[in-house]
């Protein structure tokens, strides 16, 4: 009986980890950061012997197999992003939360004890990580806005010679159409809550990052057209990468 729980334990850890999508790979200056898509906006990055959790969410099933984190970033308010029941499931005991003050405010006094406050346009370095606070905002931008500008951040992540932006939630705004010399970047569209496949597909052709993935595509009335915000953004830049992958079989 003892070697069938045994067995049956070990396939549902297996089956558990199948789930997982594929990671990419990205070579920098000083090694390859590894790239996992998880859940909506939630990724996990590896890079130099670190792990970083982005926006973790879905429970701490959703990391199994995965290191714990040494760094977390956390973007916005919300529940898919600052998920207050996942981080009390996770291992933080080396991790270093960075967040906007808005997202601090909202934690318990122990888990203020690991966050480091960043707002927008200001640069921080952990980890020999470069972590600078993109503004992030619904437009037009209004009091009654659900994203209003400068609460929470989108970021820009440098490792060695690479650079990587999460968008976080956001329409296609000035400033991340004006960013330059991105390496990789993921891009949220999912009405109505950011931008539709049109606007995210304008913005990404003005910044041309040289690899899009597409990610928080989730909205009201189901999943965005992953396939087709590719086509535009190859039919107006054929050299932009834009990487489809899993952001929602795990459950």
């Amino acid at each position: 009986m003892k070697t069938k729980l045994t067995l049956l334990l070990l396939l549902t850890v297996t089956i558990c980890r199948a789930q997982l999508p594929a990671a990419d790979a990205l070579k920098t200056s000083k090694g390859p950061l590894n790239i996992q898509p998880l859940n909506h906006a939630t990724m996990a990055l590896t890079w130099n012997g670190r792990t970083i959790y982005a926006d973790p969410y879905g429970g701490a099933k959703t990391f199994q197999g995965i290191a714990a984190p040494d760094l977390i970033l956390i973007t916005d308010i919300h529940g898919d992003h600052f998920d207050a029941a996942t981080l009390g499931e996770l291992d933080l005991g080396k991790a270093i939360i960075v967040a906007p003050p808005a997202v601090i405010e909202k934690m318990s006094d122990k888990m203020k004890e690991k966050a480091v406050p960043v707002a927008n346009g200001q640069t921080i370095s952990k980890l020999d990580i470069s972590i600078t606070a993109i503004p992030m905002y619904n437009l037009p931008e209004s009091a009654e806005s659900r994203h209003p500008k400068g609460r929470g951040n989108g970021y820009v992540l440098k490792f060695g010679d690479k650079s990587v932006y999460i968008s976080g939630d956001t329409s296609g705004i000035p400033e991340m159409r004006a960013l330059k010399n991105i390496d990789a970047a993921f891009v949220c569209m999912n009405l109505p809550y950011t931008m539709d496949i049109k606007e995210a597909s304008s913005a990404v052709l003005d910044f041309k990052p040289k690899i899009v993935y597409p990610y928080h595509y989730r909205g009201q009335n189901g999943l965005s057209d992953t396939e087709a915000f590719k086509k535009i953004v190859n039919e107006g830049d054929k050299a932009i990468d834009v990487r489809l992958r899993d952001w929602y079989s795990i459950k």
